[in-house]
């Protein structure tokens, strides 16, 4: 099954407009320290199956990690356990820091460490 992709751009929009879908945050802990949006539900990749009790699964919610690789393999997840309303956010929040909000600061991870990208906040 094809996952719907929303731009940041777009879920900002829906944000600002009242619209409140889930925003699931898939990446590990120490990269949401250095960056995250407010009011997202954090669940690393691999925790996701044993929390799935954590989210509404008629709901809509819109999965996100670093770039949108694992989100997109998570909202899978997800639609094989039965979610019926995902969408992955493209580009994750390394894209909301570039068009949405450029207080949050860009990182690199490799998988085992985040580190700020030099000039960085």
């Amino acid at each position: 099954m094809n996952i719907p992709e929303i731009t940041p751009t777009d879920v900002k929009a829906r944000l600002d407009s009242g619209d409140k879908p889930t925003l699931l945050d898939v990446r590990q802990p120490e990269e949401v320290e250095i960056a995250s949006i407010e009011g997202a539900l954090c669940i690393p990749m691999n925790a996701v199956p044993w929390r799935l009790d954590e989210m509404d699964q008629e709901g809509e919610i819109v999965v996100f990690c670093h770039h949108g690789s694992r989100s997109a393999q998570v909202a899978q997840l997800l639609s094989m356990r039965g979610f019926k309303n995902l969408k992955n956010m493209t580009g994750g929040i390394d894209a909301w820091a570039v068009t949405v909000d450029s207080s949050i600061p860009r990182y690199q991870f490799d998988g085992y460490t985040a580190q700020k990208l030099p000039g960085q906040k």
